[in-house]
C-alpha cells in the first residue's frame, strides 16, 4: 500500500539537526494522548539519512526543506503512536513469533541469510531491536486496517467495468512498462577506479535492497537519475525511449520484482518494474482481477486517509516542534 508513499520520497533527506542537537538536553516535541514523543525518538529516527543528506543536497532551500521533512516525519511517528494507541485499546496485539515470522518471510522472498540481513541492519546503524519495532508497528496497521477498513470495501462488477470502459487505452495499445530507477552516473573521465567503485556502490544498493529496504527511500537517498525525490518513479515508458540494456531488463521483469545491476553507456542501473499496460488488446474477462484489485486499493487508501482523520480528531494531539 502507497499510504503516505511521500513519507518521503525525500525521506532521504530527513534530517538534520539531528546528529547536531545530540548534546542539547532532550524535550517533547509532541503529546499524543497520554504519551510524548521526544525530541531524540525524533532524531533517531532521521539518524541513518543525516550523513548522506549533508553531503549530497546542494539546493539553496536546504532549510526549508528541512523543516518541511522533519514535520512530515513526526506526523508519521504520531499517527503510528495513535495505531499503536488504538491496537491497545481494543485488546489487538502482535505476538513476538509474528514479528519474527514477518522477518523470515522477508528474507526468504529476497533470498538472503540471517547473517546478511544483520549486516544490512549494521550498515544503516539500526538495531534489530529497532527493526522488529518497526515490523511490529506494520503488523498492527496491517490489523487495524482488517478489522476497521477492510470489511467496509467493496468493489462491483459495475465499477470494473466503468474501469475498464475509462481505461481502455491502458490495455489496448503499445506495450508500456512503469518503473523506479535507481541510477549511478558514470564520471566524464571514465577512469576504471572510478568506474569500479561506482558499480561497487551499486552492488551494495542491490543487496540493500534485496535484505528488504525501501527502493524509493534508497533512490531518494542515493540515485542521480530523474525523478529521484520521488523515489525514482519516472512514469510509464514504451520500447525505444530508454537504453537499450535498461530497456531489455524493464520488459522482462516480473512485476515488483527488483533487477540486477544493469550497466548502460551512462552508468549503473537498478531497476523495478511497479506496473505495465498496452501489449495488444486485452478483453475485459482477461483483466478483470487486475482491475478489482486496483479499485480496491484506491478505496483502502482512502479510507485508510478517513480513518485517520477520524483518528486525529478524537484524538489529543500537541505539536512542540519548533
Amino acid at each position: 500500500m502507497k499510504i503516505g508513499k511521500a513519507i518521503l520520497a525525500g525521506a532521504a533527506a530527513i534530517f538534520l539537526c539531528a546528529s547536531a542537537q545530540a548534546g542539547v538536553a532532550d524535550r517533547i516535541v509532541a503529546v499524543v494522548n497520554d504519551e510524548v514523543i521526544t525530541l531524540s525518538e525524533l532524531n533517531n529516527t532521521l539518524e541513518p539519512y543525516l550523513e548522506r543528506f549533508t553531503a549530497s543536497y546542494k539546493g539553496t532551500d536546504r532549510e526549508k526543506v528541512l523543516g518541511e521533512t522533519r514535520m512530515t516525519l513526526l506526523n508519521r511517528m504520531i499517527d503510528n503512536l495513535l495505531m499503536e494507541q488504538e491496537s491497545r485499546k481494543t485488546g489487538l496485539t502482535v505476538r513476538n513469533e509474528e514479528v519474527t515470522d514477518a522477518i523470515n518471510d522477508m528474507q526468504k522472498q529476497r533470498k538472503i541469510s540471517p547473517d546478511e540481513f544483520l549486516k544490512a541492519l549494521q550498515r544503516e546503524g539500526i538495531t534489530i531491536d529497532a527493526y522488529r519495532k518497526e515490523i511490529r508497528g506494520h503488523l498492527v496497521q496491517l490489523k487495524l486496517v482488517r478489522r476497521d477498513i477492510k470489511s467496509k470495501v467493496a468493489v462491483t462488477d459495475e465499477e470494473i467495468g466503468e474501469y475498464y470502459r475509462k481505461h481502455r487505452e491502458d490495455y489496448d495499445g503499445k506495450e508500456a512498462v512503469r518503473i523506479r530507477q535507481i541510477l549511478l552516473l558514470c564520471p566524464k573521465e571514465e577512469k576504471p577506479a572510478a568506474k569500479a567503485k561506482l558499480r561497487a556502490d551499486a552492488d551494495a544498493i542491490h543487496k540493500r535492497l534485496l535484505s528488504g529496504e525501501s527502493f524509493e527511500q534508497l533512490s531518494a537517498k542515493f540515485s542521480q537519475g530523474p525523478a529521484a525525490a520521488e523515489g525514482g518513479d519516472i512514469g510509464y515508458i514504451e520500447k525505444g525511449m530508454i537504453h537499450s540494456e535498461v530497456e531489455a531488463a524493464a520488459f522482462s521483469l516480473p512485476l515488483n520484482q527488483i533487477s540486477g545491476v544493469v550497466e548502460s553507456p551512462v552508468g549503473f542501473h537498478i531497476i523495478q518494474v511497479v506496473d505495465r499496460k498496452g501489449a495488444g488488446f486485452k478483453a475485459i474477462e482477461n483483466v478483470r482481477e487486475e482491475i478489482r484489485d486496483k479499485i480496491d486499493r484506491e478505496k483502502m487508501e482512502k479510507k485508510f486517509g478517513e480513518w485517520l482523520v477520524e483518528l486525529r480528531k478524537k484524538s489529543h494531539i500537541e505539536i512542540k516542534l519548533k
